[in-house]
């Protein structure tokens, strides 16, 4: 698939916007200006932009707890998402649900998720929605390599391959749950292989390469959207970060972790976009300006932002 120099540039610019977020909330948490617990998603940019390109607004995701990359793949506001990072009152959940609970109804977005494997079964529901409505949307699953141990995830594909929903599960595989390597906790070297169980396609690619991702994702939505089915796409990355925030991460092989920095997924989409003479140097350093100015704006709008009153600690906990 020949992508276009628009589309190869616009999912730059989305990486470089992910990556310029994580790390000033690297920067802010390491400051002690924010709230409880960051799950950083530096490294793994490919994967959410490569879907999500794939998706429009009237399309659903869910995330994980690692979600900031999803979200703003999908089109959510960085203000608003950096003021609920920050507790503020002007954040998209009124700073209740903090970094792991960031949700957009209005663009498709139904939430981060602080629970390994939560969002497996929203998804499936979702899809079940989607068919049953006949609106011809498709549903995006993102879940780390973990979470595919859960039971959740092996009843939504049995259920999603069953009623044929149109739903894509995308397995994040950046190796670790947590701190455990993935050959310790599975006894499978591909995650995708499991699709085999359920009758659905299963992929394995490189998730660090954005066109691949991108491709695999454009396969598994057409098969969506014309009643096929589902699909499992199993992305394989590297999270430069430890889990959290504050995990130093001494369970990682330095010669490993020194490997994947060299397959960041930004310089790589960088040198093909200079390859291709779809842009300068100059280019790519105007995006990143840009991007930084965004970022800047958005801490400004959650510093500034009230926080929540105590009047409004019951508000919004059950739906009427």
């Amino acid at each position: 698939m020949e992508l276009t120099k628009e589309k190869l540039l616009s999912m730059y610019r989305t990486m470089v916007r992910i990556r310029t977020f994580e790390l000033k909330v690297a920067e802010l948490f390491a400051a002690g200006k924010v709230p409880g617990f960051v799950h950083l998603y530096v490294g793994e940019e490919a994967v959410a932009t490569g879907v999500c390109a794939n998706l429009t607004d009237q399309d659903y995701i869910t995330s994980t707890h690692r979600g900031h990359g999803h979200l703003i793949a999908k089109g959510g506001q960085t203000k608003l998402m950096m003021a609920e990072i920050f507790g503020r009152a002007t954040g998209y959940c009124k700073g209740k649900g903090g970094s792991m609970h960031i949700a957009d109804v209005g663009l498709g977005i139904l939430g981060a998720n602080g629970i390994v494997g939560a969002g497996q079964p929203i998804a499936t529901g979702a899809g079940l929605a989607c068919k049953y409505k006949k609106t011809n949307r498709v549903v995006a699953c993102f879940f780390g390599d973990g979470a595919s141990n859960r039971g959740t995830f092996h009843e939504a594909l049995n259920m999603a391959s069953i009623w044929k929903l149109p739903v894509i599960y995308v397995a994040e595989n950046n190796m670790y749950g947590i701190s455990n390597y993935q050959r310790n906790h599975m006894n499978v070297a591909d995650i995708a292989d499991r699709a085999a169980a359920y009758g659905i396609p299963g992929v394995a690619v490189d998730g660090n390469d954005v066109v691949a991702v991108y491709e695999a994702a454009a396969e598994a939505v057409a098969r969506a959207r014309k009643g096929d089915g589902p699909s499992l796409i199993e992305c394989k990355t590297w999270r430069h970060r430890g889990h959290f925030e504050g995990d130093p991460a001494i369970y990682k092989n330095p010669e490993e972790q020194a490997a994947w920095l060299k397959k960041d997924p930004i310089p790589r989409l960088e040198a093909k976009l200079l390859d291709l003479k779809y842009a300068t140097q100059a280019d790519l350093d105007q995006v990143q300006a840009e991007a930084t100015a965004e970022i800047e704006e958005a801490v400004k709008f959650a510093e500034s932002s009230p926080i929540p009153s105590a009047d409004d600690v019951l508000t919004d906990v059950y739906a009427d």
